[in-house]
């Protein structure tokens, strides 16, 4: 017999698969070039505007060294700059470049429409639950 907890874990798996799929996607539209994890650097800063390298790293839950890497091709893909942390002289903060910003808001556009018509039969109100839901448990994480 089935318990919730094994539905929840089964049914996870198949999404975890098909979001890194459709990540890979949606990182090819910003360029071609880039890494599905590195397009979430993207969206990181698109959400809070600027970051220092070790802040990403640690939301992530990746090592420096490759937070580095990924940093690297977003400056030499012209997506990102990096300047002087006003706060502190040794470090560097992190923003989203207006190429990087422009192509950041076409993919998750798209991605946003892409997820309007997947669920444009469901109630709002299921829409809404389920966001709730996701954002309860992403939060346990």
């Amino acid at each position: 017999m089935s318990t919730a907890a094994d539905r929840l874990e089964r049914e996870l798996a198949v999404l975890l698969r098909r979001a890194r799929a459709i990540s890979r996607d949606v990182a090819r539209q910003v360029h071609p070039d880039l890494e599905p994890e590195a397009y979430s650097l993207l969206v990181r800063l698109d959400d809070i505007g600027s970051a220092r390298p070790s802040d990403l790293a640690a939301y992530f839950g990746i090592g420096k060294p490759t937070l580095s890497r990924q940093v690297q091709l977003l400056e030499q893909l012209g997506l990102v700059s990096r300047a002087d942390d006003p706060t502190d002289r040794r470090a560097v903060v992190l923003t989203l470049s207006e190429l990087g910003r422009t192509q950041v808001h076409a993919a998750r556009e798209a991605r946003r429409q892409s997820l309007r018509t997947l669920v444009a039969d469901w109630p709002e109100a299921d829409v809404a639950q389920l966001a709730d839901l996701l954002h309860r448990l992403t939060s346990t994480l």
